[in-house]
C-alpha cells in the first residue's frame, strides 16, 4: 500500500471506518492474490476446500451458498480442483441430478499448505498490530459483520 496515497487523502476520509476498511481490503486482496497465485490457487479454491473439509461432503449448490460464490464460479473452481485431484464429485444417491463434492487426502494436505500461505499473508497484512490487537480486530469485524448478516436484517 502506498503510504503517500493514504497520507494524501483528506482527513475526513482518513477518519472514516468505511474508507479505512476499503483501503485495507484492497491491500488484503493483493496480498492474498499474490500468495495464492504462487501456489497456482485462488481464493475460491481455498474457500471450497475449507468448506468441504470442515462440513463434509456437500452439493455444489450448497458449497456455493456456504462460501458466497456464484454457481458458475463454483463449477469452474471445482473443475480446477478435480483436475488436480484435490476433490472428487459423485452423483448424489438421493438426487442423481446433483453432484456431491468430497475432499481427497491430497486435497486435505493441499489445504494445510494453503493455510500456511494464507497465514503468512495475514501476518504481512497485520504486521503493525500485536497478537492481542489482531484478535481484537477480528472479534470487532466479526461483530460488525454479524450485525449486518441477512438473517438479522429479516428480523
Amino acid at each position: 500500500m502506498d503510504p503517500t496515497a493514504c497520507d494524501a487523502a483528506p482527513t475526513r476520509l482518513r477518519n472514516t471506518p468505511s474508507w479505512l476498511l476499503s483501503q485495507l481490503t484492497a491491500h488484503a486482496h493483493r496480498l492474498v492474490w499474490d500468495a495464492f497465485s504462487a501456489t497456482d490457487d485462488r481464493r475460491y479454491h481455498y474457500a471450497l476446500l475449507a468448506a468441504v473439509e470442515e462440513y463434509g461432503p456437500a452439493s455444489q449448490a450448497a458449497l456455493g451458498r456456504r462460501c458466497g460464490i456464484d454457481r458458475s464460479d463454483v463449477v469452474a473452481a471445482l473443475n480446477e480442483l478435480a483436475d488436480r485431484g484435490l476433490v472428487t464429485r459423485s452423483p448424489d444417491p438421493a438426487d442423481r441430478r446433483r453432484n456431491i463434492v468430497s475432499v481427497t487426502p491430497g486435497g486435505r494436505r493441499h489445504l494445510e499448505r494453503l493455510d500456511e500461505v494464507l497465514g503468512r499473508a495475514q501476518d504481512e497484512l497485520l504486521a503493525g498490530l500485536s497478537a492481542d490487537e489482531r484478535g481484537q480486530l477480528v472479534r470487532l469485524l466479526q461483530r460488525a459483520l454479524e450485525h449486518h448478516a441477512p438473517s438479522r436484517r429479516e428480523e
